[in-house]
């Protein structure tokens, strides 16, 4: 056989994180040390490989009950090799470090196990769609993959030089820098999600760091019933962003 596929065979590396493409997540496993994976993201493995369900704590059931922000992983164990991606969204792997990532689990495509996670809230009054209100700290040492709807872009933070960002459009940031939410219309548009400028609830990041930002904000939930009720026209509550379709930027 001869076709321009067999161009796009396993890429040869030595590492245990690395990118088959920029869509797609290759992690090799030596059986010392397991890789938590989103649930559903495996397209391929190698080897002898377990899959199974990873347990939460107690406390990390409550968080999820509690503010709608956790991770459903699932626990690869063995030798081989495992391919993970989720809707041929844009793969970036990031090294945990003693600052620690704070990020919304929805852009989470897999993390080394030794890593710890919580759910924190974040500077916000009120139940807004996009990033803001709670998300995930995650510590320690180790690799984490992030997904992102577009080629994203890396915001440098500085005493001297704070950054904006939709919040609709942040994906994660250094757990070091201070944020708070705030609306960029004026005190009597504030409830119109988008007022009469196309724009609304951003980020503000202040400190030393970095924030991730996609191209693109999130689409309207599936299902919403939109024109009914304040929380439908604003964006807000079961039937904002938040309500349904979780980690799922495109559609189902």
């Amino acid at each position: 056989m001869q076709s321009p596929l067999f161009g796009h065979t396993e890429v040869q590396t030595g590492e245990r994180w690395s990118l088959q493409n920029e869509r797609l997540l290759r992690v090799a496993l030596s059986g010392h040390e397991d890789v938590l994976a989103r649930q559903g993201s495996m397209v391929a493995y190698q080897g002898m490989l377990e899959f199974d369900g990873e347990y939460q704590t107690r406390g990390q059931r409550r968080d999820r009950a509690m503010t709608g922000e956790g991770l459903d992983l699932m626990r690869v164990s063995g030798e081989g090799t495992v391919f993970l991606a989720n809707l041929a969204q844009y793969v970036h792997i990031m090294d945990v470090d003693h600052q620690g990532l704070t990020v919304d689990s929805q852009y989470v495509l897999a993390l080394d196990s030794g890593l710890h996670w919580e759910v924190i809230s974040v500077d916000s009054q009120y139940g807004v769609s996009g990033s803001g209100k709670y998300n995930l700290n995650i510590t320690g040492q180790g690799r984490v993959a992030l997904m992102t709807s577009g080629q994203p872009l890396m915001l440098r933070v500085t005493p001297d030089a704070y950054a904006n960002a939709d919040s609709d459009a942040v994906v994660a940031w250094s757990a070091s820098l201070r944020v708070q939410m705030q609306a960029q219309t004026s005190s009597s548009g504030v409830w119109r999600r988008r007022g009469n400028t196309g724009e609304g609830w951003e980020l503000s990041f202040m400190g030393e760091g970095y924030a991730l930002v996609q191209p693109s904000e999130l689409l309207l939930p599936q299902n919403a019933v939109l024109g009914q009720g304040l929380a439908a026209q604003y964006g807000m509550g079961q039937h904002g962003a938040r309500g349904q379709n979780q980690g799922n930027i495109w559609t189902n």
